[in-house]
C-alpha cells in the first residue's frame, strides 16, 4: 500500500526521473541501500522503485508506528521500526535478515538519520552507521545503491519551512531523481564493508544529481 501511494503522491508534487545501470538487478533477497537526505525521500524512492516493480520492506524510525492509521499500515505490511539509540535496535536488524530470508527485499538507510541543515542543497551522503554492514555480511545479502536527488527541494530545514515546502510543491513541481546501481558484495571488515557501501551509495547519488544539473 505504501508503495501504491507513493507512486500516486510524488508525481504531484514533482518531476520524478529513474535511470537504472545497465549491471543493476534488484534480485529478491536484496538489500537497497538509499542515501537520505529529507522527510520526502522515502516516498520519492518507493515510488521510483514501484516503477521498476519492486516494493520493499523498509527498515524506519519506531516514531512512525505511533501515528494511528499509518503505524497499523506499517505493521500490517511488515515493515520494521528500529528503536534508535536502544539495545533493541538490533531487533530491526534480525526481522531484516528474515525478511531478507523469504525473498522480500529490505530498504535500508545507513546514515540513520536526516542531515542537520537548514538548505535546499544537494550534498554527498553522511557517515553510514554499521547496520548496513552488519545486516549484508550477517545474511551474505547483495547491496544495490541507490542514490536520490531533489528530495530537499520538496521539504527540508525547519518545520516551518518543511510545511511550506510541502504546500507549495505541487505549484513549483521541482526536479526529482532516482539512480539505482550495480549490485555488490560487501567484502573485508566491518569498517571495510561500510566504506564500500557508502562510496556505491554516494556514486549513485552523484548521478542522481547529475540528471537534475
Amino acid at each position: 500500500m505504501l508503495s501504491r501511494i507513493a507512486d500516486i503522491l510524488v508525481p504531484a508534487v514533482g518531476r520524478l526521473g529513474v535511470t537504472v545501470n545497465a549491471r543493476a538487478e534488484l534480485a529478491p533477497g536484496s538489500i537497497i541501500a538509499a542515501n537520505h537526505t529529507s522527510l520526502a525521500d522515502p516516498a520519492i524512492v518507493l515510488a521510483a522503485l514501484r516503477r521498476l516493480g519492486v516494493s520493499p520492506v523498509v527498515l524506519a524510525a519506531a516514531g512512525l508506528w505511533r501515528i494511528p492509521v499509518l503505524g497499523r499500515a506499517l505493521a500490517h505490511e511488515g515493515h520494521i521500526p528500529v528503536i534508535r539509540n536502544d539495545r533493541r535496535a538490533s531487533d530491526a536488524l534480525d526481522l531484516a535478515a528474515k525478511a531478507l530470508e523469504q525473498g522480500r527485499l529490505v530498504l535500508i538507510y545507513a546514515e540513520g538519520g536526516l542531515p542537520h541543515r537548514a538548505d535546499a542543497a544537494e550534498a554527498p551522503p553522511g557517515a553510514f552507521r554499521s547496520g548496513l554492514s552488519r545486516l549484508a555480511h550477517r545474511t551474505g545479502a547483495p547491496v544495490v545503491p541507490v542514490g536520490q536527488a531533489g528530495a530537499r527541494r520538496v521539504t527540508s530545514g525547519s518545520t516551518a519551512k518543511q510545511l511550506a515546502g510541502m504546500a507549495t510543491a505541487p505549484l513549483r513541481r521541482p526536479g526529482l531523481h532516482v539512480h539505482v546501481g550495480a549490485p555488490l558484495t560487501l567484502t573485508g571488515d566491518s569498517a571495510a564493508r561500510t566504506a564500500q557501501a557508502h562510496r556505491a551509495v554516494t556514486a549513485a547519488w552523484r548521478t542522481a544529481a547529475d540528471h537534475l544539473g
